[in-house]
């Protein structure tokens, strides 16, 4: 079904050996290599480009896959942004290039339900989304691992900087070697059994070298620029897709002190704001800082207060998941995709779906409803779960938000 790449350029760390079985190795195959078939998910960057090129160098039958997910009309002569025109282009001249099967499947519908409309949702509702959690959790990994497991592939590979560990529990989800270029945090709802199947020879590179693996191999995009943005929001303006589905979302509304229940100005939606946002409040002559700490959507108010009041005590999750046994040694929660983890303690079961608390050992700022919290035992992946609602700290805790 796919080709074998025995007389392709063979891809090594600079100065490793040239040989198949250094690529083999990045994927723990079952098998012989000549006896296996990867499967890759290619979306058109560099990084899973270079995948695709290890995964045919190894000697096994490698296919790629890509996922349309949006209508990329706005966004096909964009660079940057996964899954569009371009990048499914780009996509198929490299597996074409080498000797690899190409498969492009539509899942347009699925995407627009599952991560569009819940991102606007969660918008509508005040929350804080992360549209790229929901998507590894539907269309990226539910249904690729699908089509992989239909071709008989013997593990689907990506090319997100995470590691795979087999421990003595089973495969674990460890953080990348890169700590620039790891996306553990995204990665924290997938399960045992998706982790089994899974490889991501990445995520023991720095990016440079990736860089030039893709130049080592002939890639049409070794130069490529990283995609930045949300994929579905070709101009970065999330507000006019929130818009778009969800008027209400931008409809006016007052800008109240969460402390004192004045009203210090108006809004033009709530769309525009998130918990711990500083710009874009247009209430000058304040006698200090100003931030977001709170959005009342049915209000249509956002809730505006000094730095202090964006401290955060616990925070409750849930939709939890588990990966692994939990470990007795002290556990750290990352609470943004850029936050650094710190020290939390753990009340309920984690995982299955069932509600958590995590509670901080010190005061966490910008904690917002709607992002995910990923719990850590050192570099492993425990889990994770998504923001529900906070408990502020100090003080604050025993003021409430003003009046309706």
């Amino acid at each position: 079904m796919g080709a074998r790449m025995a007389d392709a350029p063979l891809l090594t760390r600079p100065g490793g050996p040239g040989d198949a079985l250094a690529a083999a190795a990045l994927f723990d195959l079952p098998r012989p290599a000549p006896e296996c078939r990867i499967v890759v998910a290619m979306s058109g960057g560099v990084d899973s480009s270079v995948v695709a090129a290890l995964a045919a160098a190894s000697g096994a039958e490698a296919i790629g896959i890509t996922l349309q997910l949006y209508d990329y009309g706005a966004a096909s002569g964009r660079k940057g942004a996964c899954c569009a025109g371009d990048d499914i282009r780009d996509a198929r001249a490299v597996a074409d290039g080498l000797g690899m099967a190409h498969y492009v499947f539509d899942h347009e519908s699925a995407f627009r339900e599952e991560v569009v409309e819940q991102f606007a949702d969660d918008y509508a509702a005040g929350r804080t989304p992360v549209p790229c959690i929901r998507c590894n959790m539907g269309p990226k990994f539910t249904d690729l691992l699908r089509m992989a497991r239909d071709l008989g592939a013997d593990c689907l590979a990506t090319g997100h900087y995470v590691r795979r560990v087999v421990g003595s529990a089973g495969p674990e989800l460890h953080r990348a070697l890169d700590p620039a270029r790891d996306q553990s945090y995204f990665l924290a709802n997938t399960t045992e059994d998706q982790l089994a199947f899974l490889r991501f020879p990445l995520g023991g590179l720095p990016k440079p070298e990736v860089r030039q693996l893709a130049e080592a191999a002939g890639l049409r995009n070794a130069a490529k620029p990283d995609s930045q943005d949300i994929c579905f929001v070709p101009d970065g303006d999330y507000a006019r897709i929130v818009r778009a589905l969800r008027p209400e979302s931008a409809r006016p509304g007052d800008i109240v002190h969460a402390e004192t229940g004045e009203r210090l100005g108006e809004h033009r939606g709530i769309i525009h704001f998130t918990v711990g946002q500083r710009r874009g409040l247009e209430i000058g002559g304040q006698p200090e800082p100003l931030y977001v700490v709170g959005v009342d959507a049915p209000g249509a108010r956002v809730l505006v207060g000094p730095k202090r009041m964006l401290a955060v005590a616990s925070a409750r999750l849930i939709e939890t998941n588990r990966i692994g046994p939990l470990p007795s040694t002290t556990l750290t929660a990352r609470v943004r995709s850029l936050a650094r983890p710190v020290p939390v303690t753990l009340e309920g079961p984690l995982g299955d779906g069932a509600p958590v608390t995590i509670r901080f050992a010190q005061p966490e700022f910008g904690v917002a409803p709607g992002q995910a919290a990923v719990l850590y035992a050192g570099e492993r992946v425990v889990g994770g779960g998504w923001i529900a609602d906070t408990e502020r700290a100090g003080i604050f805790a025993q003021i409430p938000p003003p009046p309706l």
